[in-house]
């Protein structure tokens, strides 16, 4: 019970990695907020969670840019009293080369994998500094060995990565430790095509990961075990940033 007493929020959670992350939270002790578009989803997470006796609540999102960001961190602070922990998971894949984007992918990718993160943590992260905090902003490893795809994705990714070493300079010295997960190729959370899976040869791990293990990783970072860890990207990505196997 590693977050007992603590109180989350984690979006993007009715689905994949933060269904994962929500579910191990709730596990762990934590009241969560299961943030996404979708109630039926949501509302299925939070029996989940319920039937396993931990707790839970949904609250419908569709996290467009400030205005949602701010509706949702007033929301999650109604149902939880305070937000202890929040994971900024939510965020949408394009993987169109350069040419192909329009004006309007590219304002809906940064408005959800950006803005949205952005204006949340400044919606909560005053409050956590006269109790404590933890923020973790979901990554990608294309933030940083990048592929010939997915061009903006990447730069919303390496956006967000920049922006946790920048708020933990600016919040942690007030008791808010801010880091980050980069997933590599995860089962659920693929590029959408079938090359996705083949981006993990050649890897230690030799194939794509699951949701439990990212979410194994944000108990971590949540919890007091972390509490001397500060602006770290924690790769949880089967070695695909830092190791090359060579095959005999």
């Amino acid at each position: 019970m590693r977050l007992q007493g603590k109180t989350a929020l984690v979006t993007g959670a009715t689905s994949n990695i933060g269904r994962a992350i929500a579910v191990a939270f709730a596990a762990e002790g934590a009241h969560v907020v299961v943030a996404g578009r979708d109630k039926e989803r949501g509302d299925a997470v939070v029996a989940q969670i319920r039937a396993d006796g931990g707790h839970a609540d949904f609250a419908a999102a569709d996290l467009g840019g400030a205005a949602a960001a701010r509706a949702l961190a007033a929301e999650a602070t109604r149902l939880l009293g305070r937000v202890d922990i929040l994971v900024n998971n939510a965020g949408v894949i394009d993987a169109s080369v350069t040419p192909d984007v329009t004006e309007e992918t590219f304002d809906r990718l940064f408005a959800v994998n950006v803005k949205a993160p952005y204006f949340l943590v400044a919606a909560l992260a005053p409050a956590m500094t006269e109790h404590g905090g933890a923020i973790i902003n979901m990554g990608s490893w294309i933030a940083r060995l990048a592929i010939p795809i997915g061009s903006l994705y990447t730069a919303t990714k390496g956006t967000l990565e920049t922006l946790t070493k920048a708020w933990a300079a600016e919040f942690g010295p007030r008791g808010v430790r801010v880091n980050a997960i980069s997933p590599g190729v995860v089962h659920e959370r693929s590029l959408g095509h079938s090359k996705a899976a083949g981006m993990m040869n050649g890897t230690p791990a030799g194939a794509p990961g699951t949701p439990d293990a990212v979410a194994n990783a944000a108990v971590y970072l949540a919890s007091d075990e972390a509490a001397f860890v500060h602006g770290i990207t924690l790769d949880v990505d089967g070695g695909r940033q830092n190791v090359a196997v060579i095959a005999e």
